[in-house]
């Protein structure tokens, strides 16, 4: 039987998780519950129904499809319509009801999908990866979630010559880490926060097994690009970067430093999933700001033997935000 996983998304065209034209492949199930996480559709692993309202015209179906009752009805009070919604409490995500929705107010998020249909997606753009330097990223969710999957993608893109790139969030078996890790041509890990109580209250897990991988890459001769999201009054202190950038100085694995602006983008995909987002009304860092925490990284980065303001020997920069 061919090895399969559940992923939610491939994307093609993407710039901004890798150089160049890149196609990402989304999986679906993450450890972490961070509170800024902008695809909570991937966080758990199983196949979920995710409602919008908006696309809603009334027209019934997925009342009838539903073999649980979870439907509810869309009549208002005194003739007046309003969208059918899911009662989270009785759907199982069975999908019967995104199966029969024409106008998807009502989707099906994750599928199983096998290796080769996934390296079929990933062959349409072969053209763009060679003209742009680009290749294939493998994001989430965390791909070490289904780390067999993960590294068979990685064998059959390497075996066709297609460049590769895998973020993490770093929280796995360090033999699956290391492994997957070997296979690929870059490799984006993580770090949040620091202080590992303010990593459980923000994550809901503990950083001390995420750092100590991030560290024993170095026995694997592993290079690594550290990501670290700002999140204004979480990790957005000129300590916490100084902090961050002190560590990737001390460890020679780490080859760039890129610090990601919050955004709120992926707010309305928690109200599709019915879920709280707790930073809602949450502004962006603005661009002195930003300019100011990445000076600071610079400063503490320039202590590294061989780095250079501005130089390639140690780059820190800032790019696009991701959840």
């Amino acid at each position: 039987m061919p090895l399969s996983g559940l992923i939610f998304d491939i994307q093609r065209f993407s710039i901004h998780d890798g150089p160049g034209i890149r196609t990402v492949v989304f999986f679906k199930g993450c450890p972490l519950r961070c509170a800024w996480c902008a695809n909570p559709e991937s966080q758990r692993m199983q196949p979920e129904v995710a409602d919008s309202a908006d696309n809603c015209i009334g027209c019934g179906d997925c009342l009838t499809a539903c073999p649980r009752g979870a439907i509810r009805d869309a009549t208002g009070g005194e003739g007046r319509y309003r969208p059918f919604s899911i009662d989270r409490a009785m759907c199982d995500d069975c999908g019967r009801c995104a199966d029969v929705c024409m106008p998807e107010a009502k989707r099906l998020i994750g599928r199983q999908v096998t290796v080769e249909e996934v390296m079929a997606d990933v062959r349409k753009d072969t053209v763009f990866y060679r003209s742009s330097g680009g290749g294939v990223t493998l994001s989430g969710g965390e791909p070490l979630s289904q780390p067999a999957f993960t590294s068979a993608i990685l064998d059959a893109c390497r075996r066709a010559g297609i460049p590769t790139a895998l973020e993490t969030c770093g929280q796995a078996a360090f033999d699956d880490l290391a492994s997957v890790c070997a296979l690929a041509d870059d490799i984006y890990f993580d770090v949040k926060l620091l202080d590992d109580d303010a990593h459980r209250r923000w994550t809901g897990v503990s950083n001390e097994h995420i750092l100590e991988n991030l560290r024993r890459l170095g026995e694997c001769e592993t290079e690594v690009i550290v990501r670290s999201p700002l999140i204004p009054g979480c990790n957005d202190g000129e300590r916490d970067v100084r902090s961050l950038a002190r560590l990737c100085a001390e460890l020679p694995q780490v080859r760039a430093l890129e610090l990601l602006p919050y955004h709120g983008f992926g707010e309305h995909k928690y109200q599709r999933l019915q879920r709280d987002y707790s930073l809602t009304g949450m502004l962006a860092l603005q661009s002195g700001d930003v300019d100011r925490l990445l000076a600071a990284a610079h400063e503490e980065l320039g202590q590294r033997a061989g780095f250079e303001e501005g130089g390639e020997a140690f780059p820190c920069r800032v790019v696009a935000a991701f959840g």
